[in-house]
């Protein structure tokens, strides 16, 4: 980034939510020049404890970082949204989102707040890969029929329909386009609420695209855990993804639409368990319990949305297609009897 646009970083901001990952904010985030150009970076404290608020705090007075300390754990999204509200407060045009675990150079950050600067209408994602250099995201589509999500690099993909949607781990967007959509939608907690975002944002009339040019690397070792020895996903991993893939069919889907990924339910929930490999199932009983927990957790979920705008008792659909309460009562006996089956 050459000096004639190094200015533009004052119109800058990084949001950083950190959830007890202190050392990798040091790790990844010190180099960062974006903080001495006159850019914001903000650290969103989700809590967890006294001292690792004080860890952030001497962080971020020697980084010459803006800590935003929440009171409690309030979850990705709402923590996203707390932080590009301050920022915005402050004057930035454009913000960069960024996972802890994450890191990308200081140039190809302000390439790619560059971007959503020129162009309001703009949400764009670096190509990431892992630290040995596999490509971990450079495109996901959601498949409409069923409520899978699968990499366009996947051999043999799903059928149908499908939509784009751009990862939540690195980011940028405008602060029009931010603001025109309503951030993130905090009943997601974490993870898919980059799903919906892309939605909206796409809905809106905006565009998501993802640069082969700008890199950032991400080592995603929030989401899994050790269990008998076998690396596998976490527990919180399976249960937020099984739970919101079914917050997302009611918010956006109609009825019919949402009994189909219903019924899908037992096995799209089954395939999200096996990206942890099939030998974490003899181990440890916490991927099945995520299963059953967030299946259940999911239907009443559909309840709760979908009560907030249909008339008690029905989430909208035609005369006769049936009541909330028997479509969830149907999908949770189906993911019961697909359990069996798998």
């Amino acid at each position: 980034m050459s000096e004639g646009s190094a200015p533009k970083a004052k119109e800058c901001a990084l949001i950083v939510v950190n959830y007890g990952s202190s050392p990798l904010l040091a790790k990844n985030l010190g180099a960062l020049t974006l903080a001495e150009l006159g850019g914001q970076i903000v650290i969103v404290d989700n809590y967890t404890s006294s001292q690792e608020v004080q860890a952030v705090e001497e962080l971020a007075s020697a980084q010459h970082w803006t800590l935003l300390a929440l009171e409690s754990n309030r979850g990705f999204g709402a923590a996203v949204n707390a932080g590009a509200e301050l920022a915005f407060a402050r004057g930035a045009r454009a913000m960069a989102v960024l996972n802890p675990d994450a890191h990308i150079e200081s140039e190809a950050l302000l390439r790619l707040l560059q971007a959503v600067v020129e162009d309001s209408n703009l949400i764009v994602s670096p190509t990431i890969q892992t630290s040995d250099g596999r490509t971990w995201f450079d495109g996901m589509d959601l498949y409409v029929n069923s409520g899978r999500v699968a990499s366009r690099r996947r051999p043999v993909a799903p059928t149908g329909p499908h939509e784009p949607w751009i990862s939540g781990a690195c980011f940028a967007v405008s602060r029009t386009l931010w603001q025109l959509v309503g951030g993130f939608d905090e009943d997601y907690f974490l993870y898919w609420e980059d799903v919906d975002l892309s939605r909206r944002v796409i809905k809106s009339g905006g565009r998501l695209t993802v640069s082969g040019s700008i890199l950032a690397v991400h080592d995603p070792g929030g989401t899994q855990t050790r269990v008998g020895g076998v690396r596998t996903k976490s527990e919180v991993y399976y249960f937020y993804n099984i739970r919101n893939r079914l917050v997302y069919a009611a918010k956006h889907l109609e009825a019919q639409e949402i009994r189909r990924w219903i019924y899908a339910t037992p096995r799209v929930s089954y395939e999200i368990l096996l990206a942890g490999g099939r030998r974490q199932f003899f181990s440890s009983f916490a991927p099945l319990r995520a299963y059953f927990t967030g299946i259940i957790d999911g239907l009443r979920m559909i309840l709760t949305i979908r009560s907030r705008t249909q008339p008690p008792g029905r989430i909208g659909l035609d005369q006769g297609a049936g009541d909330s309460h028997s479509i969830a009562a149907a999908g949770l006996a189906h993911a019961l009897k697909g359990q069996g089956r798998t």
